[in-house]
Formats: structure tokens, C-alpha cells, sequence
């Protein structure tokens, strides 16, 4: 793909991020987004926002013309990675030297597993070119001033957002859910919450169909860091509902790299180095007064699953696999979907799991490859949100040790797993996840008793 990559940026040297226009109308607020690799393609991706103010003129409002804005510069990356060209004009906004090497780190750092599956060789210096040819902002724009209260929550259907939904359940009258494009799952899970259709914020993201059409014709195509986009789009719909804090659901197993010995991370945009540089970058160049940050970010993997064994009202309608949850299953043949089901394993009985899942996954021999990436038995994890190595390895002894402290017949998979080195190694390590606390966090002083309080004082 190196020589694809190289012919493309010499054959489209210059995208362009020409404006954005803001529409109001009254209820709704629709931003259009104008981008063109020069003299090729043109694309015009569109956002439609519920808002709370009906009455309220926001075209000429600073804090959403900021954040309209900025959202335009995390969707571009979409779009300029069919081609990637080496040169990136920014007309729609100002952007100061310290604004441009930020955003180079987020798009190269974001970009890391489309690199990575290409096979395209660059450098944070090389694959991009930062020009900023906006006039000073001649807007007569104003500021409101607004009382905040409440979260936003991201929903994305499966368990972690489940999770924040039950920590949270003693403020659900001040909180919305936030989802972008209409998804039953995570419909249904907020209303398994007690949310009702008028807590649920729906926000329309329409991509550009010559984006699907170049990826078609064999334009280079791969992952974008998506989280970025609910970041900043999360952050927009909260000021604009005068919520307090916009309240994800990452937790710190996303820190680790999916690629060992690299930064190559196909959860970046997850992990606290994200939501740090978001949060810093946010209150510098925006202020919008908008909290961000992770309930989740101290706890693991493995806590989130152990908490989530007990909310049975969500087991049959939670769906966290990409490939299935378009259609409200689980397709019991992915990375995610395997590691779901493990790291569930210690705290659901395996023939429940099966019942939730549509099948036994641990008896799909079928699945051995996947199983040696997740349990680190391959130099890489799957290019998916998945825990670390050391959580599923931790798990599965778990398992082990109980079924053969019942004299039960292991499953194929974690019988194959008793050959493996993995099982040498940690069937009479201790488990660090029962206490664990990861103090590297943006947590509000507020929330965090009732956090510890539920997710540490569980029974085993």
C-alpha cells in the first residue's frame, strides 16, 4: 500500500477545509461542513442537533461557531484519508501554531491503526501540512452566559455505557443520553435505564456519499478515531442543552497499545491521553464551560464486566459487536464478541452466556486464532475495544480454577488454553482487579465516592 499511498498525495497534493455553515431553525440546528481535495472530489457532510433554546439565535453564537468549527477539523480526517494529501488548508477558521501542532498529534496519533493495516510508513513531520489561510474572524458573534446542570451520556449499547448509566442513576432526572445516528440498542438500553424518549438526544451525522463511492472505486479506506468525534459533537449538544459535564464511558484498559512495542492504539481516541490533551484543548481554545471526562477511567475491564454481571435487566439487550449490533445481536464469530463473552465468563454462568450470546463461543475451535490474540499469545491484540491481555488471562484462570474446584469439564477453549504459556503464568498469579483503583483520572471530587462505593464493594 506504500506506493498507492505515495501515487495518491502525488497525484492530490491539497484537501481543503473550506467553511461550515450554521442553520437554525428553531428546534434544530444543522451545520453543513464544505471540504475538496483540489480539482477532484467534493464533499458536504452534515450534522442536525436538537436543541433545548428554541427562541435563542445560535448561527452567530461564539461558543457553538467555536465548536462547529472544531468538529469540522476532527470530521476532515475522514475524508482527507481516501487520498491523503500532504497538504491540509484550513480556511473555515483561525488556527494559532500551538492549535496546529495539536491537531497534527491527534490526526497522526488517531490515524495510527490505518496506518498500520495499510502498510503506510510516515511520520508525525511528514504526512501532513497544517495551512491556515482564514481572514481574522470578522463575526460579530455573542457569549451567553448559561447555568449548567446535569451530564450527557454518551450511549453506545453496550456494557461500559450500561455501567455509567447505574452509577448515574441517583442524578437521571437532570441527564440526558447522547447517541449519534438512531441505534436500537442503545435506545433500548437507556430506556431499560429509565430514560424516556425525551431524555434520549439523538443527533443526526450524515457522511457524504462520494466518500463511498471513492472507497468503492479502491480509494484507501481504514479507521478514524471516532471517539474524537463524540468528544467534540458530545460537547456541542451538552452546551447546548446547558448540561454540566458530557460523561463517557472509557475505561483504563483502553490506554494500552493494540500493537505491542508501538503507539499504534485502535482505541487512542479512548485513552486518557486523549481526554487529557481533549480537556486542556477544550477549556484553551473553546470554554465552554463543558466538563469531559471518563466515569470509567479508574477501573478496569474486568470491574466493569464483574458490575455489569448483576444488572440482569440489560443481558438481553446490550450489543457491543459492530458487526451484529446493526441488525440488535451479537454475531458470536469476532474479536469482540470473544472477549466480551471471557471477560463476562467469572461472573455469569457459561450456559447463561450462551444463551445470551446465541451460542457457546467457548466451544468454537474456530475462534483459536482470535482467542491467541486476545489472551497476548500474538505479537498483536484485534483492532478492536478490547481489554488488556492480562484481564483476560486473569478471567479465564478464574474460570479454571472453579470449574475444576467442581470437578466440571472445562470448555474446548480454555482446555486448549491450558497448554499455552499464558496459563503457566498466571493460574496462580493474584488477581490485581478486585481493588484496583487507577488514581490517573479526570473525575469530578463529586462522583467519586458513590463510584468507588458501587464498583468496590461488590461481592466476589
Amino acid at each position: 500500500m506504500q506506493n498507492k499511498f505515495n501515487e495518491l498525495r502525488e497525484k492530490h497534493p491539497v484537501f481543503t477545509y473550506d467553511k461550515y455553515e450554521i442553520l437554525d431553525q428553531g428546534d434544530r440546528l444543522v451545520i453543513t461542513y464544505h471540504f475538496y481535495i483540489d480539482g477532484f472530489a467534493a464533499f458536504t457532510p452534515r450534522w442536525e442537533f436538537r436543541k433545548k433554546h428554541v427562541q435563542l439565535d445560535y448561527e452567530k453564537e461564539e461558543v457553538v461557531n467555536r465548536l462547529a468549527f472544531q468538529l469540522g477539523l476532527v470530521e476532515l480526517v475522514s475524508y482527507w484519508k481516501c487520498a491523503c494529501p500532504p497538504l491540509v488548508r484550513i480556511k473555515a477558521g483561525r488556527l494559532g501554531e500551538a492549535q496546529i501542532a495539536w491537531w497534527k498529534q491527534q490526526y497522526y496519533l488517531g490515524l495510527g491503526e490505518f496506518f498500520y493495516t495499510n502498510g503506510i510508513e510516515t511520520s508525525l513531520e511528514e504526512f501532513m501540512k497544517v495551512e491556515v489561510l482564514a481572514p481574522e474572524d470578522q463575526k460579530n458573534c455573542f457569549k451567553l452566559e448559561k447555568i449548567k446542570k446535569g451530564c450527557m451520556i454518551p450511549i453506545g449499547g453496550g456494557k461500559d455505557s450500561v455501567v455509567t448509566l447505574e452509577l448515574l442513576s441517583d442524578r437521571k432526572e437532570s441527564n440526558l443520553c447522547f447517541m449519534i445516528n438512531k441505534k436500537l440498542t442503545s435506545i433500548n438500553c437507556a430506556t431499560a435505564a429509565g430514560y424516556g424518549e425525551e431524555d434520549i438526544l439523538i443527533v443526526d451525522r450524515s457522511l457524504d456519499g462520494n466518500l463511498l463511492e471513492l472507497n468503492r472505486q479502491g480509494y484507501l479506506n481504514g479507521h478514524t478515531p471516532f471517539s474524537a468525534i463524540v468528544a467534540f459533537s458530545s460537547v456541542l449538544a451538552a452546551y447546548l442543552h446547558d448540561k454540566e459535564y458530557v460523561v463517557l464511558s472509557n475505561e483504563a484498559s483502553a490506554n494500552e497499545s493494540t500493537v505491542e512495542g508501538t503507539e499504534v492504539n485502535h482505541q487512542y481516541s479512548k485513552s486518557y491521553k486523549f481526554e487529557l490533551d481533549f480537556i486542556n484543548y477544550e477549556r484553551e481554545y473553546v470554554n465552554s464551560g463543558v466538563h469531559y471526562f471518563s466515569l470509567l477511567r479508574p477501573f478496569s475491564e474486568f470491574q466493569i464486566a464483574r458490575f455489569f454481571a448483576k444488572q440482569e435487566k440489560y443481558h438481553f439487550i446490550f450489543h457491543s459487536c459492530n458487526v451484529g449490533s446493526k441488525l440488535d445481536r451479537w454475531c458470536g464469530a469476532c474479536p469482540k464478541c470473544l472477549f466480551v463473552y471471557m471477560i463476562l465468563s467469572p461472573f455469569l454462568e457459561l450456559d447463561r452466556l450462551a444463551e445470551i450470546f446465541g451460542s457457546d463461543m467457548l466451544e468454537n475451535e474456530g475462534l483459536i486464532p482470535v482467542f491467541d490474540k486476545l489472551i497476548g499469545a500474538a505479537p498483536e491484540k484485534p483492532f478492536e475495544c478490547v481489554g488488556t491481555c492480562d484481564e483476560v488471562n486473569t478471567a479465564i484462570c478464574m474460570v479454571i480454577r472453579r470449574y475444576e474446584t467442581e470437578g466440571k469439564e472445562l470448555p474446548r477453549l480454555y482446555e486448549y488454553y491450558k497448554g499455552k504459556e499464558q496459563y503457566k503464568a498466571y493460574v496462580q498469579a493474584e488477581n490485581p482487579y478486585l481493588t484496583f483503583y487507577n488514581g490517573e483520572n479526570s473525575v469530578p471530587e463529586e462522583f467519586v465516592e458513590r463510584l468507588k462505593s458501587l464498583m468496590l464493594n461488590l461481592e466476589g
